[in-house]
């Protein structure tokens, strides 16, 4: 199941959303919750306004999950991304994984938090205490991640 929703979630209730969807049959539940962090802690970020591309972000995040699916033995996963002007400290997005074991549950809410943010079509606007206002570059780390999940020549992060 993907979301994308301005509206802030809970994560304790999306944590129960997927345990009961697994009806008793996952031994792991993993979750990755992403937050607004002050990029720019020299000037003061003040929030940030996510951006994306309706329908084929919910497309390219399902797609990662089913890709999760095919490469680990997991039963479920859950993404909620938030979109919209988001203050400081606010949760942005959550990956939650089910599986009967953490070993898979852990590698695939990794894989699929990795490669959301190479592959899904967000975009970031950083607005600082100022009123300044600049869009935020793809870290060349993120995509050295997703490449190493999805080479199996490069060394798994």
């Amino acid at each position: 199941m993907v979301l994308i929703q301005t509206e802030r979630f809970d994560v304790a209730t999306l944590i129960a959303q997927l345990q009961a969807r697994t009806a008793g049959q996952a031994g792991a539940l993993v979750h990755f919750l992403g937050t607004v962090r002050d990029y720019s802690p020299q000037a003061g970020s003040h929030s940030l306004f996510l951006e994306h591309y309706p329908g084929m972000c919910e497309r390219e995040i399902e797609s990662l999950c089913e890709r999760a699916r095919q490469r680990w033995d997991i039963l479920d996963t859950l993404v909620v991304h938030r979109v919209g002007e988001l203050p400081l400290g606010d949760p942005i997005v959550f990956v939650g994984v089910a599986s009967a074991h953490r070993g898979d549950a852990f590698r695939a809410c990794e894989y699929i938090i990795d490669t959301l943010k190479t592959r899904a079509p967000f975009w970031k606007r950083e607005t600082l205490a100022d009123g300044h206002a600049f869009w935020v570059q793809q870290r060349d780390t993120d995509a050295l991640k997703t490449a190493q999940w999805e080479d199996p020549s490069l060394p798994t992060p």
